[in-house]
């Protein structure tokens, strides 16, 4: 599967975003797909993932409450939708998927093959 991820851009601090990931070659069917960011100089960090048979979901506390994950089985394509933006959330988002994944490894990201070209997202204060 190939995935494609968009909708970063630039928004004030309070503001929303919604980020897409979209499959290719392969629907996301029986995949975990999970969102990933990361900041200048900081490691990547699980933010959200869904099952997709499921639709059983997890998040980072730190976004708990203000992000939702969701998916569109029409359009093979899971959504992040981003609530009450804060400057510490900017980073460059990824889009994962993996069929392997487990509940003890959905935070990590080496349990994922499949990888998104990423999206910036920057948050001003």
């Amino acid at each position: 599967v190939q995935l494609q991820a968009s909708g970063g851009g630039l928004v004030q601090a309070g503001d929303s975003l919604r980020l897409s990931c979209a499959s290719s070659g392969d629907t996301f069917s029986g995949y975990v797909v999970g969102w990933f960011r990361q900041a200048p100089g900081k490691e990547r960090e699980f933010v959200a993932g869904i099952r997709w048979n499921s639709r059983i979901t997890s998040y980072r506390d730190s976004v708990k409450g203000r992000f939702t994950i969701s998916r569109d089985s029409a359009k093979s394509t899971v959504y992040l939708q981003m609530n009450s933006l804060k400057p510490e959330d900017t980073a460059v988002y990824y889009c994962a998927a993996d069929r392997n994944v487990i509940s003890s490894t959905v935070r990590d990201s080496r349990a994922y093959d499949h990888w998104g070209q990423g999206t910036l997202v920057t948050v001003s204060s």
